[in-house]
């Protein structure tokens, strides 16, 4: 297993804390990496699928483009662009609010659904990637990862 210093040939950093910062971003870009394996073959980008992810949580209720901007990981997503291309793909619906026309409503399909059953069995295996640290490690990563956001 490669340090990260090994895996972009750096020898020094100037802190500690700017080591770590190129680590998790350099993570993220694997782990983008790798799942990007498992969306492209279902013609999904992360965001698109995150929005899927998003609705299925609200369903059988639906979810205003606001919610699902608050909720995004990508907070620079744009979408309603995304919903533009779910809905293309027959995997939402979008239909205006009934309490503020200004707003609109999406839902996920049943295609939807289906589509997220597949792909959570497909990132159940992808997830083994993850298991070179212990469940214990990963509570530890996680804690220290929302601290550092805080």
């Amino acid at each position: 297993m490669a340090s990260i210093g090994e895996e972009i040939k750096q020898k020094k950093f100037s802190s500690e804390y700017s080591k770590l910062m190129i680590n998790v971003l350099n993570t993220s870009s694997w782990l983008t990496a790798l799942q990007n394996t498992v969306f492209k073959e279902h013609t999904l980008t992360p965001q698109q699928y995150n929005s899927l992810r998003i609705l299925r949580g609200q369903y059988p209720e639906a979810a205003s483009v606001n919610l699902l901007k608050d909720r995004m990981i990508d907070k620079m997503s744009n979408v309603s662009r995304i919903i533009d291309k779910l809905e293309a793909k027959d995997l939402v619906t979008r239909k205006p609010c009934k309490h503020d026309r200004r707003q609109v409503d999406v839902k996920i399909t049943e295609k939807g659904l289906k589509l997220l059953e597949i792909i959570d069995v497909e990132m159940t295996k992808w997830e083994e990637n993850l298991h070179a640290i212990s469940i214990d490690e990963a509570k530890t990563v996680n804690a220290l990862l929302d601290k550092w956001r805080a």
